[in-house]
């Protein structure tokens, strides 16, 4: 079936599985499966272990396996991450669909989890294939101008080339960011994560395993939404 998703929103059954009285249990859950993570234990075992001890649905799996991570996981990606104020004049590396869907689904009231490492993620899905939706061009919008604010001089955005429209996206940022005189460039690459997690430039990204190898990354779907975006729907896990 064709998606014909207008927005990136929530999905039907978010406001029960995410409400507010949730969020101790998904807490707890998110600590027990770091510790696993912590002792090596199998991501999959240990998610299924958690998951069932506190009788979690699937979309509360996902959201606590998008949250987790262990100990040094953490300390790592601390140690590894640059303030907003100390970037200006640099040039960004930008995983594209991860900072776009994120910043797209808190403007359109999706689930924004707070993660235990400090990161934005969202829950959104593309399953191999990018679809525009409304909130598409101001999330572009937000992000360019918090990088403008920000000093960033150059940023460069991979997509992944095997997602479908792709192209078409690479097509619709350029012209974007050239109306407004934004050094933006977009790379089509096969596999993104293996450029940025390889890169010594600085990096936007909330993916964990870049985050574990890159040299420096900045949090910006963090920036973008918690200081533009008052009315996103944010999950504390931390």
């Amino acid at each position: 079936m064709p998606d014909k998703r207008n927005h990136r929103g929530s999905h039907p059954e978010d406001d029960e599985l995410f409400a507010e009285s949730t969020w101790p249990q998904l807490r707890a859950a998110t600590v027990d499966l770091s510790w696993l993570l912590g002792r090596e234990y199998s991501s999959v075992s240990a998610l299924k272990l958690v998951g069932d001890r506190y009788q979690l649905r699937e979309r509360q799996r996902l959201a606590v396996m998008r949250s987790a991570c262990s100990d040094a996981a953490r300390v790592r990606r601390q140690l590894t991450c640059r303030a907003f104020e100390t970037i200006s004049g640099q040039t960004l590396l930008l995983d594209g669909y991860n900072v776009l869907t994120s910043v797209e689904a808190a403007l359109g009231g999706g689930v924004i989890l707070h993660a235990r490492d400090g990161c934005y993620r969202d829950m959104a899905s593309m399953h191999g294939t990018y679809r525009k939706v409304a909130e598409t061009i101001p999330a572009l919008r937000l992000i360019g101008e918090f990088l403008v604010e920000h000093g960033i001089c150059h940023a460069v955005w991979y997509l992944d080339s095997p997602v479908s429209n792709s192209g078409r996206l690479k097509t619709i940022m350029q012209d974007y960011a050239s109306d407004r005189g934004w050094d933006w460039q977009v790379e089509l690459v096969q596999n993104p994560d293996a450029v940025l997690a390889a890169s010594q430039e600085l990096v936007a990204t909330a993916d964990s395993m870049i985050l574990d190898h890159c040299a420096r990354w900045v949090n910006l779907a963090y920036g973008v939404i918690s200081r533009r975006i008052s009315t996103a729907l944010v999950v504390d896990l931390t």
